[in-house]
């Protein structure tokens, strides 16, 4: 069964979403993971202030990705929430803990240590089950009578737990590349340090979860397998990250966060390519998971509206703060 336009029309707005949340505010939980290894508070100080205008609208798009499945999938919505109960939960915890930390350090003096490591901490935990619910997602996840059947302990697994450390890898090198493009001075040239060996810790993690998946996802091995352009993808997340060693090499600020950016566009791509049509692997479909066209229609003068708002919202932010942020900067 074919899914219908709207329902496409959601998975590509769901899908958009994903990825611009993981690129925006990847970028800020990866200057949190980041901050612990900043020795001096000043540049400390330095990176948050390159995320400050920027990291609460970033989540904005979290909110796109929910609230569009639970109108437009609810049958997702509801297994993705029963498979995922403790990592949603641990999300929701690392986002309210970031976003205090991250207001009440400014403020604090003899509690600044506890707010600087409530800051890596919640980045850390935010990135970590994201990559651990694709690895989960990966796997497979069982569903019956349209009803999550695993075990609440079901994400927790080793395939899960190596996806889980290559997000927090993958945040951090595109965090580092963020303040690469940021900054100047010693916090730009603490941060290109930092930035090959993080490509090479990204490359490792994605060849032990590229080798489990021959084992722990046969459906999207033989997805990407029957699906050649899939390589494709494949070939140009690993030349982004070579682009992204080149700009370090020849000092263009621009090019490793850009050259990183293409590495996120290309691995999503790439689980595309593994999972369609199925939007819960490995048993439901988009077409079966879908609301009614009825409801759909209805949602979808709605999206036409809020999808372009938040878009041009974020365009303007990104603009206003353009350029490289002073040492001397205060937001």
């Amino acid at each position: 069964m074919e899914p219908s336009g709207l329902a496409v029309f959601w998975v590509a707005v769901i899908g958009a979403s994903i990825l611009i949340y993981g690129i925006l505010d990847g970028f800020d939980l990866g200057v949190g993971i980041l901050f612990r290894l900043a020795r001096r508070d000043e540049q400390r100080v330095w990176m948050m202030n390159t995320v400050a205008p920027y990291w609460d609208g970033n989540q904005t798009w979290l909110v796109m990705i929910g609230a569009g499945l639970y109108a437009a999938f609810p049958m997702v919505y509801a297994v993705l929430l029963g498979a995922m109960y403790i990592p949603v939960a641990l999300l929701l915890i690392g986002l309210i803990f970031r976003g205090i930390a991250f207001e009440f350090r400014h403020h604090a003096e003899r509690l600044r240590w506890f707010w600087d490591w409530g800051f890596f901490v919640g980045s850390t935990l935010i990135a970590f089950v994201q990559g651990a619910a694709v690895g989960l997602i990966m796997r497979g996840i069982p569903v019956e009578n349209g009803q999550y059947a695993g075990s609440v302990f079901g994400w927790l697994h080793p395939f899960s737990v190596v996806t889980g450390v290559g997000m927090v890898l993958g945040y951090t090198l595109l965090g580092a590349c963020w303040i690469v493009l940021k900054s100047d001075g010693g916090l730009r040239a603490w941060a290109y340090r930092r930035i090959p060996w993080l490509v090479a810790a990204v490359l490792l993690d994605l060849l032990v979860a590229f080798l489990l998946t021959f084992r722990y996802s046969v459906l999207a091995r033989d997805n990407l397998q029957g699906r050649p352009f899939g390589f494709v993808f494949l070939a140009g997340g690993a030349l982004a990250l070579v682009g992204v060693l080149i700009g370090v090499r020849q000092k263009r600020d621009g090019v490793p966060f850009t050259m990183a950016t293409l590495f996120f566009l290309a691995a999503f791509a790439t689980l595309d390519v593994m999972f369609w049509p199925l939007i819960i692997p490995y048993s439901v479909t988009v077409a079966a998971a879908a609301a009614p066209d009825a409801s759909l229609n209805f949602l979808f003068y709605g999206a036409i509206i809020v999808f372009p708002v938040i878009a041009l919202y974020t365009l303007a932010n990104y603009w206003v703060f353009r350029g490289k942020v002073q040492q001397s900067a205060t937001y």
